[in-house]
Parts: C-alpha cells; structure tokens; sequence
C-alpha cells in the first residue's frame, strides 16, 4: 500500500493521500502547502479564480513548500447566459436579497474566468499536477500539459465516465462516490440518478481502466483510506476532512456547521449554483427546493447568487450560505492541515495492522 505505489512513485509524494481540490477560497496556499509538506499532495481548487489569482496562488503555495501540489479546474460547459429565469425563482432570490438589505435583480456581466486563460497560467507556471472536473479536457490542453511533465487527473462518478478518461488520455482518475460534498462531477450526464456510493464505486472502476484510480467521497480517517486500499483504489482524496483545519480558507461558520451538523442533514442541491451539490441543508437549500425545476443551469444561477452567497458570508448569515461538505463530515476534526496527514497516515496503519 505504501512502498512501490503507482501514485506516490508518478507524483513524488510519500503518502497517497490528496486533499481534494475545493474551489471558493477554501484551499488556501497555506493549506495546499501544508499538506505536500506533510507528504500528500495539496491541491489549489482555482475554478473560481482569475488567471492572475492562480497566478499568486501558485507563488505563495511555492514560498511555502518545494514539494509537489495540484491545481483544479471546471472543464466550461455550454450555457444560454440568455436563458429567461423564471419569475419564481426571481422573486424567491429578490426576498432573500430584501431579508440581507443588497440590491434586487442585480445586473450580472460575467458568469465564468476564461478556462483558455486559466489553463495558460497552468501552463507557464507548471504545478506536478493538474485536476479537472465536469467534463473532458480536450485533447491539446491534454497533449501540452503532458509535453511539460504534468500529471493529468480527470474526475468520474460512474463507470461509463472512467473508461471515457482513460481513453482520452489521463494518467489517473478520481472515482468521486456520491457521499462526496461540494460539486458532483459528473458529466454523461449530470443527473442525480448517477448517485453511486463510494465503495460501490471504486471497485468497479478499478476493474475496467488500467490506470491508477483514486477514491474519493465520504473518507474522513484512517478507517476510509484503508478501506479504499481494500476496494482497489491506488490513494485515497478527501476534502470535507481538510475544511476543519486551521489552515482552510472556509468561513468560521461554515466550520462550525461541519462540526455540528448530523449525517442526515448533508443533502444534495441545486439551489445555489444550478448544479448537483452536496452541502449542510439550510433555509436556502429549502427556499428553492419548490422551484428545483425552474432553476437555471450552471454556471447562470452560480451568477445569480453570488451577491447572496457573499453578503452572507460578511453578514453571518448561514442561512444563505453554501456550506459544502461530504456525508461523513461529523467525523471532522480541528488540527493543523500537515497534523492531520501524519495522523491520518498512523491511523491507516493501524486499521491495517488490526487486519492481518
């Protein structure tokens, strides 16, 4: 499990532990740097940041560490900015706005940073390895990034979407179960009647591609790395168990939230970004619940509510907030980002220790 692993022999890391790329500010440099120092892979989720953001992010991560990081990527998906949002929904979001006092119908000029840009800075500045989800990466960003070294991981929530990744080229995958929080990845097609679990996931996948898979969703210790080990996967990406860190860029309240919450509470939504999410159910979450149909499509209601999102957070207003976690967040601990690997590590030795 540990000595002659595909993953950490490719990337250069001591452990097959990734903390999972999470976009919206939660994967600070200090964080990503925290964890490859500590022998994992870090990982910046830069979907939401312009290329000059990923820019600085990509310096300050290397001020920190010389070893090895990640950054992410959305693959951008066709969109009508157009599209007529329905009078519900409008109305729904305008009372929200009227209860956090922020201007009605605010005017929205751009719904996505330019992927082409983003990925030229990912380029030049040539991290050990690049992650994408919500689709595939065409085959000469794919052809440039491995002429310059970098690892290429794609994202899958079903079979079908593995063995489409292997066959377009990347090196490894990761099989996202559907206990993972924040944004499913899935994109043939993006539905919420592809909810595979991650135990029933992971095997299946590890028997049809040749390429290392790694498992993600629900794996918050040692119990669910090993138990990863045991279904096949190659290493083990959590992200919900690196919110609670000191180090993560998440809001105190959204911490908080993790820390409280119950499994029964993390529910999937699109009432935030128009896409299949899973986060702690709030009064937003039911707000739009009546009006799931309705909604726009990603990324056009992810525009819509971005001033809510926003005033929410500087108002401590949870109510509004897209607080992302996965459903074994109850299992989170507050411990320094680097702490939690090495501990994370003995753990897993121990749980396999106990097996043999």
């Amino acid at each position: 499990m540990w000595k002659g692993n595909p993953v950490t022999s490719r990337l250069q890391i001591k452990w097959p532990i990734i903390q999972a790329p999470m976009a919206g500010g939660a994967t600070t440099p200090a964080l990503v740097a925290a964890v490859s120092e500590a022998g994992g892979l870090g990982t910046l989720g830069a979907a939401y940041m312009s290329p000059q953001q990923i820019r600085e992010a990509i310096h300050a991560i290397r001020e920190r560490t010389d070893k090895p990081f990640g950054v992410n990527l959305f693959i951008p998906e066709d969109f009508d900015q157009e599209q007529p949002i329905a009078a519900n929904v409008a109305a729904a979001l305008n009372e929200v706005r009227r209860e956090l006092d922020i201007p009605e119908n605010p005017e929205v000029t751009s719904f996505a940073e330019n992927f082409a840009e983003q990925l030229a800075v990912v380029l030049e500045e040539v991290p050990a390895v690049f992650s994408f989800t919500f689709g595939m990466l065409d085959a000469r960003s794919l052809q440039a990034l491995k002429q310059k070294g970098v690892t290429v991981i794609g994202t899958a929530t079903t079979v079908r979407e593995a063995v489409a990744l292997e066959a377009c080229g990347v090196d490894m995958i990761a099989a996202q179960g559907s206990e993972a929080g924040g944004h499913r990845g899935s994109f043939l097609p993006d539905a919420p009647n592809n909810l595979i679990g991650t135990m029933a996931l992971v095997p299946q996948i590890v028997d049809r591609v040749k390429i290392p898979v790694i498992a993600a969703g629900g794996i918050m210790d040692g119990r669910g790395i090993a138990a990863a080990f045991a279904l096949g996967a190659q290493a083990a990406q959590l992200g919900t168990a690196f919110l609670t860190c000191a180090e993560s860029g998440a809001h105190p309240l959204h911490k908080q939230a993790i820390r409280e919450t119950s499994d029964e509470s993390l529910v999937l939504t699109r009432a935030f970004s128009g896409k299949w999410a899973r986060g702690i159910q709030n009064d937003f979450m039911r707000k739009m619940a009546p009006l799931e149909h309705e909604l726009p499509t990603y990324p056009v209601q992810n525009a819509l509510t971005k001033d809510i999102r926003a005033a929410s957070g500087k108002q401590q207003q949870t109510a509004y907030m897209s607080m992302w976690a996965g459903q074994a967040a109850p299992l989170g601990r507050e411990l320094g980002a680097g702490e939690l690997v090495l501990q994370l590590v003995e753990e897993t030795k121990r749980v396999c220790g106990s097996l043999v």
